[in-house]
């Protein structure tokens, strides 16, 4: 089953933030996260806040019910509109991710980004990306999402081997990822992502070179590729717990990593993240840097979480109950937290030691200053950036990105 939430205070009925919240937003980017909580079947390594059809029947009727979904997110836009009166900012990314959001009806999408549009305003430019499953569109519907106002897609390929996707329980064919990325340029949809996995149990070094070859062969302008993490509570961590399944090893997922980084550095994608490339500034994913460098963003729909001026905050898990609370005119958040200046300082250098463009040192205590001093020395920060005053992962660090953040935080 899904994560659980977060322990927090109680969110207000009405939503309303503390006066702290508002101080200073006009220097900080507003985005919108849209979660989509539906899925046609349950990947096996899949831990996110989402439910098949089946584990929906009989658990909240027409509140649950995707046909109706799209009505009770807009609520939820038009109750932002109202916590944020007289935030004049214009939203510069709106990323719907899930869940498949593409089971809902592309027109359903459309209003959901219309609602953000007509409530806040889109800068000029903005960034507006739905994630896809590559057996739940066509070109029919990709042009009908052009035409609603996206412009950036996300396919979840994850490889590109037929046995690797079964572990996974990916439904789709090998094959049908790259041919999406076709379509969604035939569309007019000037960027698109695709997101790989590696170190699946089963999966071969040379599996790996075949599905990142296959993805820059597509040609993407971005690429994901993330380490499987084997979450508790899932089908796949049961399966290696009975011995069906290998188990998965941080020695295999630094070498793929390698790989990764080899493969798509020689196509000309450059890392922007740890997890991330990009073939230009441009394909970079503005939302998710929106996360990185601490952005204002509101996260609609069950379980998504929203941060604004140090006030995180996340709605009810189930759709049903999401949807009531908003049917009665109160906010769908469960619990918030509020940040302490020394809470956003460790979270700045966590998140942005990730990006190519490093961290300041001067967001170090002592410690942490040392710690950074003893990283360049021992290979995993580049010196040159340390001269100037930043903390940039070397390819090293990056291998050892979380041990390297454990240290400069201290």
């Amino acid at each position: 089953m899904p994560s659980a939430l977060p322990d927090g205070e109680p969110v207000p009925d009405d939503g309303a933030l503390p006066d702290s919240a508002r101080a200073g937003s006009g220097g900080r980017p507003l985005g919108f996260y849209v979660h989509v909580p539906y899925c046609a079947t349950r990947c096996g390594y899949c831990d996110f806040n989402t439910y098949t059809a089946t584990e929906l029947r009989g658990s909240g009727g027409a509140l649950a019910s995707r046909e109706n979904y799209a009505d009770a997110l807009v609520e939820e836009v038009r109750l932002a509109r109202k916590v944020l009166a007289g935030d004049d900012r214009p939203v510069s990314a709106v990323f719907v991710g899930g869940g498949t959001p593409t089971l809902l009806p592309a027109a359903d999408l459309g209003r959901m980004l219309a609602a953000v549009r007509d409530e806040f305003g889109l800068a000029d430019g903005a960034e507006v990306t739905t994630e896809a499953n590559p057996e739940s569109v066509d070109p029919a519907y990709l042009a009908r999402l052009r035409e609603a106002g996206f412009n950036r897609l996300s396919f979840g390929m994850q490889s590109a081997r037929q046995h690797v996707l079964q572990v996974l329980d990916r439904r789709h064919t090998p094959g049908r990822p790259e041919a999406c990325v076709a379509e969604a340029r035939a569309a007019g949809f000037e960027h698109v992502n695709l997101d790989l996995i590696y170190g699946t149990p089963g999966e071969s070094d040379d599996d790996w070179r075949a599905s990142l070859d296959a993805a820059i062969a597509a040609g993407p302008d971005h690429v994901s590729a993330y380490a499987l993490i084997v979450e508790e509570g899932t089908q796949l961590a049961r399966r290696i717990r009975r011995g069906e399944v290998p188990p998965t090893d941080d020695d295999v997922h630094a070498d793929r990593y390698l790989i990764a980084e080899e493969r798509l550095a020689a196509a000309g994608y450059s890392w922007y993240e740890v997890s991330n490339w990009a073939t230009s500034p441009e394909a970079r994913c503005r939302h998710n840097e929106l996360y990185w460098t601490g952005g204002d963003w509101w996260g609609a729909g069950p379980g998504a979480h929203s941060h604004v001026g140090g006030v995180r905050w996340w709605n009810v898990k189930h759709p049903a109950a999401y949807a009531q609370r908003l049917d009665a005119g109160k906010s769908p958040g469960a619990g918030r937290e509020l940040l302490t200046d020394e809470d956003r300082r460790v979270e700045r250098i966590l998140l942005e030691l990730r990006l190519a463009s490093g961290a300041p040192l001067d967001l170090l205590a002592p410690d942490g200053a040392r710690a950074a001093a003893r990283a360049v020395a021992d290979g995993l920060l580049e010196p040159e950036p340390y001269a100037d005053g930043r903390a940039v992962l070397t390819l090293r660090g990056r291998l050892l990105a979380d041990a390297v953040v454990r240290d400069l935080v201290d």
